[in-house]
This record gives C-alpha cells, structure tokens and sequence, in this order.
C-alpha cells in the first residue's frame, strides 16, 4: 500500500534530536557514498527546523556554543580536544576573552552540524556574565 519514509518533515524538539544524532552516525560513515543522500536529506531537515524555530538566531556564539555543549552533554575539556587548542584558550573563548577564529568557527559548525553563519557573529570580549 504505502510507503513509509525513513524521514520526515521534524515537527517537534525530540525528533529534532534523534534526527541529529542519526547525522552524526552518518557523518562517521563519510566515505560511503551510500550514505551521502541521507546526510543531505537529514542536513536540510535539521537546517529547516533550525530556521523555523530560530533555534539560535539571536544568541551571541558562545551563549550558543555554551547551549549545544549542554545539548550534546560536552565539558571544556572535551571541547578542546574538538578544537585542538590548549585549555586556556578554550577557556577564554566561553569567558569571552578571545574570539572565534574562522578555523575555530569551521570546527565548531562541522562538530555541531550547522552553518558557519550560526557562529560568525558579533559579540563583545570581555563580558564575564555569560
């Protein structure tokens, strides 16, 4: 009869969720071409719930890097291993004493699944009370 897809439109935070740890399966698997069409697919699925739900379209990049490391259950210490900066660094990137470099940004967004623009903002340094 019917046909049942394997994705469908996310229409709550929960299938949002699954949908990007399925990505993440997916992504470890990169060399597969197989597989490529489902990372597309889900890409454009989370990237539109994103843009819906303005998930983060008014944090600062650090109130959203401090929100997805919650998210994904991520300590500083694990980020500077994703990063490969020292833990100073990273420390002074979540005390907004240092800004994200552009390879810092790129990280981030392929660690985090979303477009570069997400942490390719304006914010201010020095603002302890994050």
């Amino acid at each position: 009869m019917g046909t049942t897809l394997k994705y469908k439109v996310i229409k709550d935070r929960m299938q949002y969720d699954h949908y990007c740890k399925e990505l993440e399966l997916l992504l470890d698997l990169n060399n597969d071409p197989a597989v490529q069409d489902e990372i597309e697919l889900l890409t454009l699925l989370i990237e539109s719930f994103d843009a819906v739900h303005n998930t983060f379209a008014y944090r600062d990049p650090i109130a959203l890097l401090r929100s997805f490391m919650t998210d994904h259950h991520i300590k500083p210490q694990q980020l500077v291993a994703i990063l490969g900066l020292s833990k100073g660094y990273v420390s002074d990137i979540l005390n907004y004493k240092k800004g994200l470099s552009k390879d810092v940004i790129r990280k981030l967004a392929a660690h985090f699944k979303v477009r570069q623009e997400a942490f390719n903002r304006p914010y201010k340094l020095g603002n302890a009370n994050a």
